[in-house]
């Protein structure tokens, strides 16, 4: 125990907490007082204290998830990382990574390695993340399945629903993609469909959405024949790399996280070369605000093997090499956290169905997930870029009006949905 105390006398200066070792020894960190009841775990195995201490994000995440650290209510996991990292942001993230020279070392040497997407491990890393069950996307995503960041315009998050959230998010994205009629729309990394089939509500469009996971192009297929629109938006489960022809608009959403840095440059070879000359791309994905880093040992683990954040510069110096042009860029810095919190409280919600469909162990290893992803975009250094790329300056208006009125009108256009498993629904049914 002596390693974590070391770590925690260090780390927690603000509120309190109290650790009971799995010999029943008290530590208190922090500061009693505040009128706030005290953070209290309690280590239920001789080997979590030094387990956590060597590297907090993967120890801390795999204790949890076997059940070697328990947290009292009425405080949970996210409480427990939120309150961490809140302390810890004054010391960096180095505070929760691995700790021995050798270890960072070869985590970094393996992160590398673990980027290198050919197709067939490109294959194999989606249908690790997006093949699990239908139900589980059902039971903490929004009614769109949209499993990327939600667009908070409200100044209190809590006045927004993950619906409205989501749709705005879409309107966001098309807004800013120019899209005209008649046009053909690539939408790489297609996911459950939603965006594709946004794209063909709003506009007099053809859309091809590709992605890896079977099961999410099986889905996608049913919603296209659903909405009747299956003429016009078709989904393939194809490798971006395989896809032919020629396309007005490219959109990828929550995309390049999965493509790996030693595939950048194909990646924008190969759409510049999908892409008409003045056509527009438009690229939306998890980033770093500051400089390349690599992906820590247990998401790669745990839930997106392969997967990797990447910082602004190494995006705008590869398209650069394949003739593209940024022609505007934003930073979405806190949207994600609050996304990622509502995921985290429908998965509370469901608790009981997703310990069925799977077991406690993964319901643990889920709850961690979501909480750790929050943590890093409210406390870390964590954003969501948005860049529009294009070939020739002419192809989108001169200034960013026609953003403004064009999502304006989008949102206007149609009301959210409603989520079908909210409770208040159920209530009112009763």
């Amino acid at each position: 125990m002596w390693l974590l105390d070391r770590f925690l006398a260090r780390a927690i200066t603000h509120g309190h907490m109290i650790v009971t070792d799995y010999d029943g020894k008290t530590y208190e960190y922090g500061i009693a007082g505040d009128g706030q009841p005290p953070l209290c775990i309690r280590l239920t195995n001789k080997k979590a204290a030094n387990h956590i201490a060597r590297y907090p994000q993967v120890g801390a995440g795999e204790a949890f998830m076997w059940g070697w650290l328990e947290i009292e209510e009425p405080h949970d996991i996210r409480d427990l990382i939120l309150f961490v990292t809140a302390n810890t942001k004054r010391i960096g993230d180095s505070a929760i990574n691995a700790q021995s020279p050798l270890r960072k070392a070869v985590q970094k040497l393996a992160a590398k390695a673990d980027g290198i997407n050919l197709r067939g491990k490109a294959r194999r890393n989606a249908e690790h993340t997006y093949n699990l069950t239908r139900r589980l996307y059902e039971l903490f995503l929004d009614e769109d399945r949209q499993y990327t960041m939600a667009y908070y315009r409200d100044a209190d998050p809590a006045q927004t629903s993950l619906e409205q959230a989501q749709r705005d998010k879409k309107a966001h994205l098309a807004a800013k993609m120019f899209i005209q009629p008649g046009q053909r729309i690539l939408d790489i990394g297609c996911g459950w469909g939603g965006l594709a089939l946004y794209f063909a509500r709003h506009y007099d469009v053809e859309v091809l959405g590709v992605a890896l996971a079977p099961d999410q192009i099986e889905f996608c297929r049913e919603r296209a024949e659903e909405a009747g629109v299956a003429d016009k938006v078709k989904f393939e489960l194809m490798d971006y790399r395989d896809v032919t022809g020629s396309f007005d608009r490219i959109s990828s959403v929550g995309l390049l996280e999965h493509v790996g840095t030693p595939h950048y440059p194909q990646f924008y070879e190969h759409t510049a070369r999908l892409l008409t000359p003045k056509g527009v791309m438009l690229s939306h994905c998890c980033g770093r605000a500051g400089p390349p880093g690599h992906t820590d040992a247990w998401t790669r683990k745990y839930i997106f093997p392969g997967g990797y954040i990447p910082a602004l510069s190494e995006l705008v110096t590869q398209s650069e090499k394949f003739g593209w042009q940024v022609m505007d860029v934003e930073a979405m810095r806190f949207h994600y956290s609050y996304t990622l919190e509502e995921w985290y409280k429908r998965t509370v919600m469901h608790r009981e169905e997703i310990e069925r469909l799977y077991d406690p162990q993964f319901y643990r290893m889920w709850l961690y997930y979501l909480a750790g992803a929050e943590q890093s975009f409210r406390h870390g250094g964590m954003v969501n870029w948005q860049l529009l790329y294009v070939k020739d300056r002419e192809a989108i208006p001169m200034t960013r009006e026609y953003m403004e009125a064009e999502e304006a009108r989008l949102r206007a256009a149609e009301d959210p949905p409603v989520w079908h498993l909210d409770p208040a629904i159920r209530e009112a049914a009763e």
